[in-house]
């Protein structure tokens, strides 16, 4: 056999072997957080008494956390939901009689806001917490 031909056919042989390996998934000690967080999310798992690492199990991280003059932490979660949706209107008129194309764009658009504070006592557990929608 020739020497280009083994090589072609082992170096085949490598990158068949090294294409069917498979990433072996990644062992966590806590439950990720949920993709989206929402009311039911913050109602469902957030309770007066659970420690910061569990809020933190059932929401992700915060995205501003501050402290009082006796050293207790309160973390804020803002979370944006942004959506737009437009429509296109065909001045059909203009299309058949001058053979152009005006196209109107309409659209709309809709917010959505969810900011959840949770305050903490010295301990690291919750010792309150509240959270406000807005939608427009």
């Amino acid at each position: 056999m020739k020497p280009f031909i083994r090589i072609f056919l082992f170096a085949s042989l490598v990158f068949f072997i090294s294409g069917c390996e498979t990433e072996q998934p990644h062992n966590y000690t806590y439950a990720s957080p949920p993709d989206q967080v929402t009311i039911g999310t913050v109602q469902r798992f957030v309770k007066k008494g659970m420690y910061s690492y569990e809020v933190i199990e059932a929401l992700g991280s915060p995205n501003m956390v501050t402290k009082n003059a006796e050293g207790c932490e309160t973390w804020v979660y803002d979370k944006i939901h942004s959506e737009y949706e437009t429509r296109a209107s065909d001045g059909g008129l203009n299309l058949i009689i001058f053979g152009t194309h005006s196209a109107r764009r309409t659209g709309s658009s809709e917010e959505r806001t969810l900011t959840i504070v949770i305050h903490f006592d010295l301990d690291a557990r919750v010792s309150d917490f509240s959270y406000r929608t807005t939608s427009f």
